[in-house]
């Protein structure tokens, strides 16, 4: 979805793309059937269903479509794991997903061992660079969902009572930073005019379009996230008893789920005031210099008016990221978990950061034609944008520009906290 980037070479696409196809099944090769199959609450999906759908997706969009002689895997396949393109017809309802026993994992590697094969074909054809646009959104596309299926798998392993581990902790990935400085320090910016928005060179959604002129007022980032040092003195002095610190509806939700720490937090039963949390090698002690993770919006906020800070707005994160050092911090030889919160892992690495900015489209932004213009545009409401990238996306997907959102409630994403403020 760039507006001028150069088609990739057919050879060089299906490189990336069995490199892609590798990664997704590298990433669940840890897990048993039964593990691939629970759906443990109505906004995660289980393994085996992101291993289908992306593979539906290049099936439905670009095999389909440009391949005449390709007959579908399964007919049924197109209502089980169609997602939310109500362009393509009736699908299946979302909160049902771990209902669906079969197709098992076996059937689901055959589903995608099928496409990838006509894919290779597809590959040595010559092809327009329409169809190479839809297969590098493809693969970008299957990217986001590696992520998901990580944190989704995380939130699943989470409601198990034995509280297995997904992978060994990623020692070589979680050691060596040191800890975090005591005191943030600050990123200043004295404001203007500047551009926000992709460039057009290089892939980017099309929620990243298109580039526009805003104006920002003299601020400052902190220049590492909040860590969980920081967070438990903000529990300590009441922070998710003290109404005063919180939006009315993120207050409503305080009540009625209790939360009293991060998603994943729970108190040592044997040791009074000591936190451990779950992760995805299992569980560890809340480490004071880790970024803080798990925590919605609703939280990031309260937090902010806690230290008398505020959140970034987009914009001001985006212009400070442009010249900060990028991070890269996806699945090693274990389980992908945040490092502690030193400044040289600035802005894209560990943690998704909240903004304090509703996700909106950009002005004279255009959704595609097509049921794939569905991708984005018909989810800009009630969510708000986070920036960054996190310790689960996977090498080459952060970016500057890039949009995620979820709605203000939602904490089983890798979502932290940096702070903003005005001179």
């Amino acid at each position: 979805m760039s507006e001028d980037s150069s088609p990739a070479t057919p050879s060089d696409q299906a490189a990336a793309y069995h490199v892609v196809r590798a990664t997704t099944e590298r990433l669940a090769a840890p897990l048993s059937a039964e593990d691939q199959t629970v759906q443990s609450m109505p906004d995660v999906s289980p393994t085996k269903w992101h291993r289908a759908h992306v593979t539906w997706f290049f099936e439905t969009f670009v095999l389909g479509p440009h391949m005449p002689s390709y007959r579908p895997y399964n007919d049924a396949f197109a209502y089980i794991f169609n997602s939310y393109y109500e362009a393509l017809g009736d699908r299946h309802p979302r909160t049902e997903r771990g209902l669906i026993s079969r197709p098992g994992i076996t059937e689901v590697k055959q589903y995608r061992q099928f496409v990838d094969e006509a894919m290779d074909t597809l590959f040595r054809r010559e092809f327009t660079s329409d169809v190479s646009d839809l297969i590098t959104l493809g693969l970008h596309h299957e990217q986001q969902h590696q992520e998901l299926l990580l944190m989704d798998i995380k939130n699943v392993l989470s409601r198990n009572p034995m509280l297995p581990a997904y992978l060994p902790a990623d020692e070589g990935g979680a050691t060596g930073a040191g800890p975090a400085p005591p005191k943030a320090d600050w990123i200043e910016h004295d404001g203007g005019v500047t551009e926000i928005g992709h460039q057009g060179r290089g892939f980017g959604f099309d929620n990243e379009f298109p580039r526009h002129r805003v104006h920002l007022s003299p601020f400052a980032v902190a220049d590492r996230p909040v860590t969980c040092g920081e967070w438990l003195s903000f529990m300590e002095d009441g922070g998710y008893s003290r109404p005063e610190f919180w939006l009315s509806d993120g207050w409503s939700v305080v009540m009625s789920a209790g939360w009293q720490a991060p998603l994943y937090w729970f108190s040592d039963p044997d040791a009074p005031g000591e936190w451990k949390q779950f992760t995805l090698s299992g569980v560890r002690p809340v480490d004071p210099d880790e970024p803080v993770c798990h925590v919605s919006y609703y939280e990031a906020d309260a937090f902010a008016h806690w230290t008398g800070r505020r959140l970034p707005t987009e914009a001001e994160w985006e212009t400070v990221a442009v010249t900060a050092a990028a991070g890269d911090n996806f699945l090693g030889a274990g389980a992908p978990h945040p490092r502690p919160a030193t400044s040289t892992n600035a802005l894209l690495g560990d943690v998704w950061e909240w903004t304090s900015s509703a996700y909106t489209p950009y002005p004279g932004f255009r959704a595609a034609s097509g049921a794939v213009g569905e991708y984005n545009g018909k989810f800009m409401v009630s969510q708000y944008v986070l920036r960054g990238g996190c310790c689960a996306t996977p090498p080459g997907h952060s970016r500057s520009t890039y949009r995620n959102f979820f709605p203000p409630g939602a904490r089983w994403a890798f979502s932290g906290v940096r702070l903003a403020r005005d001179p």
